[in-house]
């Protein structure tokens, strides 16, 4: 069994995925129509599980297209963007800094969790998330 309080740097899976799309609304309907995705208020879905360490905890995973061209994604060029869920946010990003990672942006808090921008080695902008 893991130590449910092991707060070591690092992800723990995937928050969400967003790509470009040319027409989003578009997008969104053909899925729900084909594939039964339910679409929130927000313009997402979110895919909930159980947490097999900590039973009582639901996550999730968000699923967004996004226009084609979105600033959301920049500075990467690339066509989607992955949310990772981490823990120890604090920590993780002193490790990247470390490591010589780019870092976007400063750790911006909400209700609903922390979160950071990185690039990766291959110019993808990365989003992390302390739920």
């Amino acid at each position: 069994m893991k130590d449910e309080t092991n707060e070591t740097p690092k992800v723990t899976g995937i928050g969400g995925i967003f790509f470009f799309s040319d027409n989003p609304k578009d997008t969104k309907d053909w899925y729900a129509k084909n594939l039964g995705l339910e679409i929130s208020e927000w313009g997402s879905v979110s895919f909930e599980s159980r947490n097999l360490d900590k039973p009582d905890q639901i996550d999730s995973l968000q699923w967004s297209p996004f226009k084609k061209g979105d600033e959301y994604f920049a500075p990467s060029k690339k066509e989607f963007m992955i949310n990772y869920r981490v823990q120890n946010m604090e920590g993780l990003v002193n490790k990247l800094k470390e490591n010589g990672v780019t870092i976007l942006d400063d750790i911006e808090t909400y209700d609903y969790g922390k979160f950071v921008h990185i690039m990766d080695a291959e110019g993808n902008k990365i989003e992390l998330w302390e739920p």
